[in-house]
């Protein structure tokens, strides 16, 4: 007796589709995509953003309220300094996480910091050295 092919295809669990991604990659892409589509259409509720959740909850450091916002540089890097020096969560020195900080919201604004705002932030920063001891 000679054993015949059978005509129809019998496909292993982990057979490539037709896309020749394997089931988990394929997967992984639906979901992907089903993800974008779900953020295009809830674009109009303007959920808050994660950056601004990670400035409200952050266990770097207690900040004082709205002190990027309003502050002078020297009030900024004076304020930074004695929250990180206090602060027993951060996992680096005082400095790098006071830095890490001020670099943090200066790249959360974005385009968004006025000119006038993103240069005493910059001033923030040279203080905020020359307050460690760390000035070039």
């Amino acid at each position: 007796m000679a054993t015949s092919k059978s005509t129809s295809k019998s496909r292993h669990p982990r057979a490539r589709g037709k896309s020749g991604r394997p089931p988990r990659q394929r997967h992984a892409q639906a979901h992907a995509a089903q993800q974008r589509k779900a953020a295009r259409a809830g674009r109009g509720k303007s959920p808050r953003k994660w950056s601004h959740h990670v400035m409200e909850t952050s266990d770097a450091m207690d900040l004082q309220p709205d002190i990027f916002k309003e502050g002078n540089a020297e009030q900024i890097a004076q304020s930074l300094k004695k929250s990180s020096t206090r602060s027993r969560r951060r996992k680096g020195t005082p400095f790098q996480s006071a830095m890490s900080m001020l670099n943090f919201y200066i790249n959360r604004a974005g385009r968004n910091l006025p000119k006038t705002r993103r240069a005493t932030l910059e001033q923030a920063k040279r203080k905020l050295r020359e307050a460690f001891g760390r000035a070039p």
